[in-house]
C-alpha cells in the first residue's frame, strides 16, 4: 500500500471522529441530563443550555485524557504509522456500528468500554499478525500491549459500578436523613450550609483535580492551583454558603434548583472532559502517527516513538468537538430516547414498567428482602421508627398534576449529580477514562433505592432493568473486542476491497438501524396515546378513557380482521406479525386500567360517588382483551404447526360471524370517539343475532363431528374462535352500556336495553 491510502484512511479518520461525536452524545446524553429532566428542576430549554455550556467548558479539560488512545492500551514504539491507522481505522468502524446499535435499542452504553476494548481488540490483532509473521524481533503478545494500564484502566471500570452504586446510596440516605422528603422547611435551616458542602465538592474535584488536564492552563497556572487548594476551598465554600442562605432568606429561592443545574453543568463539563478521548481520540492519535511518520526519511517503516511521549492538545480542536457535540444534543432523536430508560427505572412512583421481571431480578430482591427482613428484627424499635419516620415518601395526595410532577424530586437530583460528578472528575484527574454512563446510571440506581423507589410494586422490574443494561456494558466489551479485532484483520489483509466492504456494512447498518429505530418511534406513540398523564378531574378523565378505548377498539377489531383472513388463507406470516403485536395491545390495556384507578384515586380524595360501572370496564376491558389474544394465537399457532385448514363450510360460517361481531366493534368504536350513540337497540339486537348465529352454526359443527368430516383439532379452533367473538361482543356491550350511563343521552329511545 502506498502513502496515498494513508492520506484516505485519514481523512476518513476525520469523517469519522465528527460522526462518532454524534452517536456518542447521543448514547452519553443520558449521563447529565436525567437529573434535572427527571426532577423537573428547570425548563428543558434552561436546562439544555446549561448542558451546552458544560460541554463546551468540559472538552477545554481533556488534553490529559488523550494520551489514554495513544498509549494507554498498547506500546506504539513496536508499531509503524501503516499497522497504527489501521488500528484506529478498526476501533472508528467498529464503534460507529455498537452506539448505534445500542442507541436505536435506547439502552445506555459505555463508550468509554467500547473505545477500550475496540482498542484492545483491534491492537491484538495487529500483534498476532506480526507475532505469526516473524517480524516481531522475538516480542510477544503482552509486549505490544501495555497490561498494566489496560488493567488499570478495565479494573477501574468494573470497581466504579460498586463504587457509585454504593455512593449513592449512602449520600441519598444521609441526605434524605436531613431534609426528609417534605425538605422544604429543613432547607432554611441548613440548606446553605449542605449547598456549600456541595458545591465545594464540585469545585475540587473539576478545578483542582481536573486543572492539570486543561490545555488552556500551563504549568505554573496549575501548580498554583495545587498549592492553594485547601484556600480555594475554604473560599468556594464561605461564598457559596452565603450566597445560598441569602437567596433563601431573602429571595425566598428553592436553592437545590440552582444546585441541580450547576450540578449539571458540572456532570456535563466532568462528562466533555472523560469521554471526549471516546470520540475523538483515535482520530487525533492517528493524526499525530502521520504527521511523524511524513516528518521521517522512512514513513512506511518507522516506528511510532513519538507517541509515547506526552503531546500537548490543541485547545481549538477541542472546542471544535464540543460545538459539535453541542448540536448533536439539541437536535438528536435518538438521545431522548436513551434517557428515558435511566428515568423510568429510577422513578420514584409505580407506573408502567419498560422492564419485565426475570428469575434472577426476583432472586436478587427476595436476598435483599431477607435481609432487610433481619436486620430490622435486630435494630431497635425506637431508632428504626426514628428513621422510618425521616425516609418515608410524601403521600401522593400533594400532587395534583400528574403531567406536572417529577419522577423524583430535587434532593435526589442533587446528589446524583454532585456525587457522580466528583466520581467522573476525580478519574480524569488520574487519566483513568472512567465510564460516565457507568457512573451515573449506577449513582442514580443507588439514589434510586435509598429513597425506597424500588418498592414491593416495581422492584423486580426495576432490577431486571438494571441488569438488562449492565449485561449490555459486557456485551460492548465483548463485541468491541471481537468485531474490532476481525476488522483490524480484514483491513490489514484485503486493503482497499476490505476497506470498503467495511464502508458498505457500515453504510447498511446504519441505515437499517434508522428504520427499525423509526419503527419502535411509531410503536412508543401508540402506546404514547393512551398516558392518562393529567387527572384533576373526573369528567374530562372519563371521556379521555373513552377515546382511548375507542381507539384500543379500533387497533382490535384491525388486527381481528387481518387475524380471521391470514387463518382462512394459511397465511403464517401475517399472523406471526399480528401475534408480535399482542404484547403491545396487552400493555395498552394496561395502562387504560391504570388511568382508570388514577381517576378513582381522585374521585376519592375528593370524596364523590363512586360509579360502581367505572370499576366494570376493568373487567370487560380485560376480557376484551384475552378474547383478542387468545383468538390470535390459536389461529396463528394452527397454522405454523400445519394442522389441516379449516373447511370451507367452516371458513363460510366464520365469515358470516366475523362480519356481524366486527360490525359491532365498529359502531361501539364510533360511538365512544364521537361520544354518540346513533342507534343502541340496533346494536343489541345485532348481538342477540350474533348469539342465535354462532348457536346454529355450532349445531352444523356437531353434525361434521358426528359425520368425521372435521377432525378434533378443526373442530376445538371453530367452538374457540366462535366462542371467543360472542364473549367479546358481549363485552363490548356491556362496556357501550357504561358509556351510555357516563353521558346521558337527549333521546331515551337510544339507551341500551
Amino acid at each position: 500500500m502506498g502513502i496515498e491510502l494513508y492520506y484516505v484512511i485519514l481523512g476518513m479518520l476525520i469523517l469519522f471522529a465528527i460522526f462518532d461525536l454524534v452517536v456518542g452524545v447521543t448514547n452519553d446524553a443520558v449521563n447529565f441530563l436525567n437529573s434535572s429532566i427527571g426532577s423537573k428542576a428547570a425548563p428543558f430549554l434552561t436546562i439544555m443550555i446549561i448542558a451546552s455550556l458544560g460541554i463546551l467548558s468540559g472538552v477545554t479539560f481533556s488534553g490529559g485524557m488523550m494520551e489514554v488512545a495513544r498509549k494507554g492500551i498498547f506500546h506504539p514504539e513496536f508499531f509503524t504509522m501503516p499497522e497504527l491507522l489501521t488500528i484506529f481505522l478498526a476501533v472508528m468502524i467498529t464503534d460507529i456500528l455498537l452506539l448505534d446499535l445500542f442507541n436505536t435499542h435506547g439502552l445506555p452504553t459505555s463508550t468509554t468500554v467500547s473505545i477500550v476494548f475496540e482498542l484492545l481488540g483491534a491492537a491484538v490483532a495487529l500483534s498476532l499478525i506480526k507475532i505469526l509473521s516473524n517480524v516481531s524481533n522475538g516480542l510477544a503478545l503482552w509486549d505490544y500491549i501495555n497490561t498494566a494500564k489496560a488493567m488499570a484502566i478495565v479494573g477501574g471500570i468494573l470497581l466504579s459500578i460498586v463504587v457509585a452504586f454504593a455512593s449513592g446510596a449512602i449520600m441519598q440516605l444521609i441526605s434524605r436523613l436531613i431534609f426528609t422528603f417534605d425538605y422544604k422547611e429543613r432547607l432554611n435551616r441548613y440548606g446553605a450550609l449542605w449547598g456549600g458542602v456541595a458545591m465545594t465538592a464540585i469545585t475540587f474535584f473539576i478545578l483542582v483535580k481536573g486543572s492539570k488536564g486543561a490545555t488552556f492552563m500551563d504549568a505554573q497556572t496549575v501548580a498554583w492551583i495545587k498549592g492553594n487548594s485547601l484556600t480555594i476551598m475554604a473560599g468556594i465554600f464561605t461564598v457559596s454558603a452565603v450566597v445560598f442562605q441569602i437567596l433563601l432568606s431573602v429571595f425566598k429561592v428553592n436553592i437545590l434548583k440552582p444546585i441541580v443545574l450547576i450540578g449539571t453543568f458540572a456532570l456535563a463539563m466532568a462528562f466533555a472532559a472523560n469521554d471526549l478521548v471516546n470520540f475523538i481520540g483515535v482520530p487525533l492519535a492517528g493524526l499525530n502517527a502521520f504527521q511523524n511518520a511524513l516528518a521521517s526519511a522512512d514513513p512506511m517503516n518507522v516506528t511510532m516513538d513519538a507517541l509515547s511521549k506526552k503531546v500537548q492538545s490543541q485547545t481549538f480542536i477541542m472546542l471544535i468537538a464540543g460545538a459539535i457535540m453541542v448540536i448533536t444534543l439539541w437536535v438528536s432523536k435518538k438521545a431522548k430516547t436513551v434517557t428515558e430508560t435511566e428515568i423510568s427505572l429510577g422513578q420514584q412512583d409505580e407506573g408502567m414498567e419498560r422492564f419485565e421481571s426475570v428469575w434472577l431480578s426476583r432472586r436478587i430482591v427476595n436476598l435483599f428482602d431477607s435481609i432487610f427482613h433481619s436486620a430490622k428484627n435486630i435494630t431497635p424499635p425506637a431508632f428504626r421508627d426514628a428513621v422510618a419516620r425521616r425516609i418515608q415518601p410524601l403521600s401522593e395526595t400533594t400532587h395534583v398534576s400528574q403531567k406536572e410532577k417529577p419522577s423524583f424530586d430535587l434532593v435526589r437530583a442533587s446528589v446524583n449529580l454532585m456525587v457522580a460528578s466528583a466520581v467522573v472528575s476525580f478519574a480524569t484527574s488520574l487519566k483513568l477514562p472512567l465510564s460516565t454512563t457507568y457512573v451515573t446510571f449506577m449513582v442514580a440506581m443507588g439514589s434510586s433505592f435509598s429513597d425506597q423507589a424500588w418498592g414491593r410494586e416495581s422492584a423486580v422490574y426495576r432490577v431486571t432493568g438494571v441488569l438488562t443494561v449492565i449485561g449490555g456494558w459486557f456485551m460492548t466489551a465483548f463485541i468491541a473486542f471481537v468485531v474490532s479485532f476481525i476488522a483490524a484483520n480484514i483491513i490489514f489483509h484485503f486493503s482497499v476491497p476490505g476497506i470498503a466492504g467495511l464502508m458498505i456494512f457500515v453504510g447498511v447498518m446504519i441505515w437499517k438501524n434508522k428504520k427499525r429505530h423509526e419503527g419502535n418511534e411509531k410503536t412508543k406513540e401508540e402506546i404514547t396515546i393512551y398516558h392518562l398523564e393529567k387527572v384533576d378531574n373526573f369528567q374530562d378523565s372519563v371521556s379521555d378513557t373513552f377515546d382511548h378505548l375507542a381507539h384500543q377498539l379500533k387497533g382490535i377489531r384491525e388486527s381481528l380482521e387481518a387475524t380471521f383472513d391470514a387463518l382462512f388463507e394459511q397465511d403464517l406470516d401475517t399472523l406471526r406479525e399480528h401475534r408480535k403485536r399482542v404484547k403491545k395491545f396487552q400493555l395498552a390495556t394496561n395502562i387504560i386500567i391504570a388511568n382508570i384507578f388514577k381517576v378513582l384515586r381522585l374521585l376519592q380524595r375528593e370524596e364523590n360517588r363512586i360509579s360502581y360501572n367505572y370499576y366494570q370496564i376493568i373487567r370487560r376491558l380485560q376480557k376484551l382483551s384475552d378474547g383478542h389474544r387468545d383468538t390470535v394465537i390459536r389461529s396463528t399457532m394452527h397454522v405454523a404447526n400445519r394442522h389441516k385448514g379449516l373447511l370451507p363450510v367452516q371458513i363460510e360460517e366464520l365469515k358470516d360471524i366475523k362480519t356481524v361481531f366486527l360490525d359491532i366493534l365498529e359502531q361501539v368504536e364510533k360511538a365512544f370517539s364521537q361520544k354518540d350513540i346513533v342507534d343502541c337497540n340496533h346494536i343489541g339486537a345485532q348481538f342477540h343475532y350474533l348469539r342465535e348465529l354462532v348457536d346454529d352454526y355450532n349445531a352444523n359443527q356437531i353434525e361434521r363431528i358426528r359425520s368425521e368430516s372435521s377432525k378434533t383439532r378443526l373442530s376445538i379452533m371453530f367452538y374457540a374462535i366462535s366462542g371467543n367473538c360472542v364473549m367479546m361482543a358481549k363485552q363490548t356491550v356491556k362496556l357501550l352500556e357504561i358509556f351510555n350511563e357516563a353521558f346521558p343521552l337527549d333521546d331515551p329511545k337510544k339507551a341500551c336495553k
